[in-house]
């Protein structure tokens, strides 16, 4: 791999989004490949969270109206940032709950199962809260999940078939909820012919964009889905725990949020303390708590770095870091005695932005040894790593030694002096 240095390095002189690296916290002496899970803090995020606990500090309960921001509009200023990235229409877009509340919110009120449509649809790969909780809405319907919950299979157990998906689309589904892109091989599933082929049979459709979003630009509006939501930890870089997005098309607007909390009320009379429910129509109608405003602060700055960086060119920066790992690959991580193979479709157009790095016997312990050399991916059992190079912050000389260090890795049986017990979280 020698003879890629030079390649990596002018790629990384090129490179029209490098200077955004200088915003973020990198940690010392590592290189880190694991912004899908969770991103990294930038001082973008950091200086809005310190205005806003000093405006906490100076201002009181008046930052709900008297901060740069104000408080009580802060959920939907945030969505009005965030829509461009996710192609949504005005007030389609909420800065609210968390990606598994947001479910529930969204699939207690679109799924309305009649007649013989009684089922939902859904897929084996998706997240587990995802399954979770679309098996605790059918019960709340008085309904049994094993008979209303239908799952695409996977032939492999890392990618689906989107036609599959289409051939279950029956007059029996009320209902279909997927992953924009799955979470573990990274597969992006094509939501516009999904979205197309759901409205024919006359089936909403919605999506958890968790993995996409602030990696993949999506237009929610122009393609018709439903509704979606998405977490903002990942690529978007909000900190942990930080709230999620919540997205509900503009053609629903009128329809009751069923999870109903005060935050969701009509703005203007949120304060006339009426018991009778009057929603706002937007996606803000699905608020049900108010906002943990110190928490979601991070997510002004976050969004400005990257409007500043530019979706496009983002996903176009992502397509090539992972699309150099795959060069880097092919040859030699795929021979012996590597053995490694990549579970993520490699046409850029079915790529999300990571790479599932899968090994038959050893994944787990070769991500161990890894991070002690400073490399920070993540395992997903059995037999899977998750590397994701991202656009603002990764370089293509880091890919380069990520690659390096896996074979070296081999090479030098490493990862044998680790334990194949796997830890609470990695």
């Amino acid at each position: 791999m020698k003879d890629t240095l030079n390649i990596a390095r002018e790629l990384d002189r090129k490179d029209p989004l490098k200077d955004f690296r200088q915003r973020f916290y990198i940690p010392d002496n590592t290189i880190y490949v694991d912004g899908n899970s969770l991103g990294l803090l930038s001082e973008d995020a950091e200086k809005s969270l310190l205005r806003v606990l000093n405006e906490w500090k100076t201002l009181g309960i008046r930052g709900w109206l008297s901060a740069e921001r104000p408080w009580f509009y802060f959920a939907e200023h945030i969505g009005e940032m965030t829509a461009p990235l996710v192609g949504a229409a005005p007030g389609e877009l909420i800065f609210s709950g968390t990606t598994t509340v947001n479910i529930h919110s969204l699939i207690s009120s679109f799924y309305q199962p009649k007649g013989k449509r009684t089922r939902i649809l859904a897929d084996e790969l998706n997240f587990p809260s995802d399954t979770y909780a679309l098996k605790g809405q059918i019960k709340q319907k008085g309904l049994d999940p094993d008979r209303e919950l239908l799952l695409a299979r996977s032939d492999n157990g890392k990618t689906l078939d989107e036609d599959r998906i289409v051939s279950m689309m029956t007059d029996e589904v009320a209902l279909i909820w997927l992953p924009s892109v799955l979470y573990a091989s990274g597969q992006l599933l094509d939501m516009e012919y999904l979205t197309q082929e759901a409205h024919k049979r006359g089936i909403p459709i919605g999506f958890d964009c968790s993995h996409s979003a602030g990696a993949i630009p999506h237009h929610f509006n122009r393609w018709g889905v439903d509704f979606a939501t998405f977490c903002s930890y990942k690529y978007l870089n909000g900190g942990p725990g930080c709230t999620a997005f919540l997205y509900v098309n503009e053609k629903h607007f009128g329809k009751e949020p069923l999870m109903a909390g005060w935050f969701g009320y009509v703005k203007e009379k949120q304060f006339d303390m009426s018991l009778d429910f009057e929603h706002a129509e937007s996606a803000g109608g699905w608020q049900i708590s108010s906002p943990g405003i110190l928490g979601a602060s991070t997510m002004e700055g976050s969004v400005q770095l990257m409007q500043d960086a530019g979706i496009e060119r983002i996903r176009k920066k992502s397509l090539q870091l992972t699309g150099f790992f795959l060069e880097l690959f092919h040859g030699t991580l795929d021979t012996p005695p590597y053995n490694f193979s990549i579970a993520t479709p490699e046409d850029p157009q079915r790529r999300g932005g990571h790479i599932a790095l899968t090994h038959p016997d050893e994944a787990l312990r070769i991500n161990e040894a890894m991070k002690a050399r400073g490399i920070i991916p993540d395992f997903r059992a059995p037999d899977t790593i998750r590397i994701a190079p991202v656009a603002m912050y990764n370089t293509f000389e880091e890919v380069r030694q990520v690659a390096e260090v896996l074979k070296e890795i081999i090479d030098n049986k490493e990862h044998l002096r680790f334990e194949k017990q796997r830890k609470a979280i990695s």
